[in-house]
């Protein structure tokens, strides 16, 4: 047997689908959950793609997740839209709202768009990124379970509390950065502690607050911010934005709220939509020339900008297939009890 197995986007998004649905989840939760996890896995970001399947299905089964969530839109101004997520996947709630907050937008030049009581568990670059292809800059936050010390603390109390960002590029892919403002990913430390590797110096303490390369002890002490007290400040800011702003949990309260089941964080989000039109009118074109002079002078010095790496994998994925480790693969098939036999026989093959 070999070590990875290969799927085609079709296949992994039917082992996805297969998989939330023999939980009991909703039709549309698992349809969104399915198309956010298959598009983090095209691009390659493991940690974020189909391994996440496993957490999800532990959140929906320890009875966190409202299987039959049903998102509530509220028009709350011109500018600012919000949409209760029943206690559902955050996916589902996005889809439900998102193209409300973009009119929005094209009408007032910038719009809030607020998701509250939901489950999060996915990178935000996939909501974010669509909006550029669009024309549009947004910039999502969102906190999670306090896992994350702050500069100088020992002890749990942000969320990993990542913030993206999307610029529209007339030529290419939009320009995208996604990035906890934790060291690292919680998600990477799981997958290190799967394959039994260890983790960077540098990115957990232990429960005794001590530095850690061991992912379990990580896991059970505190994750580090990055930059140190910069990172720590920025935690903070997307812990108030995305969380009071909006009337929603802290790190610290959706930890609380989980009451020890493991599940996915719930708690809010905050994304906020930019139309460049709307700002610059006729002078359009020229500023974003502007921004085209920045990204060019940054790749003439022999730099990247951020996703190159992901837009190339994404280009190997849609040529080649999605790989993964068999071992979780096996894990995922174990999830559907008994996989129907077509599936098995096609994925295998």
């Amino acid at each position: 047997m070999t070590d990875t197995v290969t799927l085609t986007l079709s296949e992994a998004n039917d082992l996805c689908l297969q998989i939330l649905l023999r939980t009991g989840l909703s039709a549309g939760q698992a349809e969104a959950v399915s198309e956010v996890i298959v598009t983090a896995q095209r691009d390659e970001c493991h940690s974020h793609g189909l391994y996440r399947l496993i957490g999800c299905v532990h959140s929906i089964n320890t009875g966190g997740v409202n299987k039959v969530a049903n998102p509530k839109v509220i028009d709350l101004s011109p500018a600012i839209v919000k949409v209760d997520a029943d206690f559902g996947f955050s996916s589902y709630a996005y889809k439900k709202v998102i193209s409300l907050a973009v009119a929005k937008a094209r009408e007032q030049g910038l719009a809030a768009l607020a998701i509250n009581n939901c489950y999060h568990f996915s990178a935000l670059w996939p909501e974010i990124e669509p909006l550029a292809e669009d024309g549009l800059a947004a910039l999502a936050l969102t906190p999670s379970h306090s896992w994350v010390a702050p500069a100088g603390g020992t002890k749990p109390l942000f969320g990993t509390n990542p913030i993206a960002f999307a610029w529209p590029r007339a030529d290419g892919h939009p320009f995208v950065f996604d990035f906890a403002t934790s060291a690292t990913a919680r998600g990477e430390i799981e997958l290190h502690g799967r394959a039994a590797k260890k983790i960077k110096p540098g990115l957990a303490i232990d429960q005794d607050g001590q530095p850690t390369i061991d992912p379990s002890e990580a896991l059970k002490g505190a994750m580090l911010t990055f930059g140190g007290h910069k990172g720590s400040a920025l935690s903070a800011m997307v812990e108030l934005l995305a969380g009071p702003l909006i009337g929603d949990m802290l790190s610290l309260e959706s930890k609380a709220f989980d009451q020890g089941r493991g599940a996915s964080p719930c708690h809010g989000e905050l994304i906020l939509i930019f139309d460049p039109a709307v700002f610059l009118g006729d002078t359009l074109a020229a500023n974003l020339s502007r921004a085209e002079m920045l990204f060019d002078n940054i790749l003439g010095q022999g730099a990247r900008l951020p996703s190159q790496r992901r837009y190339s994998a994404r280009q190997n994925s849609l040529a080649n297939g999605l790989t993964i480790s068999t071992n979780l693969y096996d894990d995922l098939l174990a999830l559907l009890d008994t996989a129907p036999t077509a599936l098995c026989m096609t994925l295998r093959g």
